[in-house]
């Protein structure tokens, strides 16, 4: 029998949520009759990989390290077949202004952005801002909304800065027009054949206005809208530039693509995620439960899709 071992935890700001997820696809992996163990790990080394006894890595890591390229990229120099995405494809993912840059390129709708000044976090009040409030601040390569600034004027900007500031090592951090609107996510699975296909879209509704960490995994009351009221065309398009998107940076297996909808019905990529939550409330597993696979049947196929990757490698 194919063994899995499930990793979860890391050194980022996200470990908290990735044991929530590490231990979903562990349930998940056991229930589909996987013989999985679960492994909670810092930032394990390229020898601390080699000596895992087991077939595939399922690494459910969120952050900069497990979900950024860098544990990828260990995984592949010790040789280990794993769940998701190579370093490089990776690495372009989780840099939220590259990914950008990538959207450009190919024609997805994305607002302007601009690189947070670092002399600006230094002396808020005579900062200048690049982009007119409102607007959003975030780090370039965090998930879960974490860091996450909403300015809707230029005091918010301010204490934003101020706040940032009294971090002893604060993340490099991006500006982006606030888009009045509402948020769906698109999720993107291999589709049995080593293509990747996409899933039902998600409307995220949370209570608060925003879908922040809080909404995302403290509260109960954010709403999930599964395949919402849009027309055909606007659900075209986000499904094909999901992935068009995921192609052209080199997802494989898996990946959530987010989007936010305006006012006016035009839609602006946010950011792809090559290593979405599972947890209770996680938004691929109720895409891919939508579309007929359930949490255990999700973690088997996402298993073997990794296998028959590992199978049709080239050989060096």
């Amino acid at each position: 029998m194919t063994t899995v071992l499930v990793l979860g935890g890391g050194p980022d700001a996200e470990r908290e949520v990735s044991i929530a997820s590490a231990t979903g696809v562990h349930q998940g992996c056991l229930e589909a009759g996987l013989d999985a163990t679960l492994l909670i790990v810092d930032e394990p080394t390229i020898q601390d990989i080699q000596s895992w006894d087991a077939d595939i890595i399922f690494p459910v890591l969120h952050g900069k390290f497990g979900e950024g390229g860098q544990l990828q990229q260990r995984l592949t120099q010790a040789n280990r077949t794993y769940v998701g995405c190579q370093a490089q494809a990776a690495r372009i993912a989780m840099d939220k202004m590259a990914t950008k840059l990538w959207a450009a390129k190919l024609g997805i709708p994305t607002t302007h952005a601009a690189i947070l000044d670092p002399d600006a976090v230094n002396d808020p009040d005579r900062a200048v801002c690049p982009i007119l409030p409102p607007l959003v601040i975030k780090p370039v390569a965090d998930g879960s909304s974490c860091g996450l600034y909403i300015c809707p004027d230029h005091a918010a900007w301010t204490n934003a800065l101020t706040d940032i500031s009294k971090s002893p090592n604060p993340p490099i951090s991006m500006i982006e027009p606030m888009i009045k609107g509402s948020e769906y996510t698109i999720g993107v699975i291999d589709d049995g054949n080593g293509t990747l296909k996409a899933l039902p879209i998600i409307n995220i509704t949370p209570a608060s206005g925003t879908y922040d960490y809080q909404a995302k995994y403290e509260r109960n009351d954010t709403v999930y809208t599964v395949n919402p009221d849009l027309t055909d065309d606007l659900v075209a398009n986000l499904k094909d530039w999901s992935l068009s998107l995921c192609n052209a940076i080199g997802v494989r297996h898996l990946a959530r693509v987010d989007f936010m909808i305006d006012d006016s019905s035009n839609a602006w990529l946010l950011e792809a995620n090559t290593m979405p939550g599972f947890t209770a409330t996680s938004l691929l597993p109720k895409a891919a439960s939508a579309d007929g696979l359930s949490m255990p049947q999700l973690c088997k196929h996402l298993v073997e899709a990794a296998l028959r990757t590992h199978q049709t490698a080239p050989t060096r």
